[in-house]
């Protein structure tokens, strides 16, 4: 199809919940995502509303890079989040037009794909949504699509 590999890179993402209330039961997530691509690390937190609709896993999301894992994972045990596990993967992207391709190598579970488009605030939603869905039938994927987080998927197998 002409998409273009980006990059490769491993990924450790360390989820946390809250003191307050159970992201579980609220559907959302926060983490804090560590990239290794060779020789340059990249953190960053991350904040992810509930889905907005069961087809797929469009979501507010709110990210900022941080300078070390180690000093955000203290302080968010410091106020009262518990960290509830570690997602690790291995990550290729490609880029196709306007989307980003993801081909996701994740212990403990089957390898996925992942299909995302980024939108400017005020942007409808169903109409990217509908662009991902047809790329994936041009893809000859027509079925099957997970829309459980990673985490959701390792936490269920246990």
């Amino acid at each position: 199809m002409g998409a273009v590999e980006t990059k490769t890179e491993f990924q450790e993402d360390l989820y946390f919940n809250s003191p307050i209330v159970d992201f579980a039961e609220t559907d959302e997530a926060l983490r804090i995502r560590t990239t290794k691509n060779g020789e340059i690390e990249n953190i960053f937190i991350t904040y992810k509303g509930p889905k907005m609709n069961k087809e797929a896993k469009t979501r507010k999301e709110v990210e900022m890079a941080i300078e070390n894992a180690e000093k955000g994972n203290d302080i968010l045990e410091s106020i009262g989040f518990r960290q509830v596990r570690a997602v690790r993967k291995n990550r290729k992207y490609f880029e196709y037009e306007n989307f980003e391709i993801s081909l996701d190598d994740i212990e403990g579970l089957d390898p996925y794909m992942e299909i995302e488009i980024s939108l400017p605030d005020g942007t409808d939603y169903s109409e990217a949504q509908k662009s991902i869905f047809d790329l994936y039938e041009t893809l000859g994927i027509v079925d099957g699509f997970e829309t459980t987080s990673y985490l959701e998927l390792l936490e269920n197998k246990n």
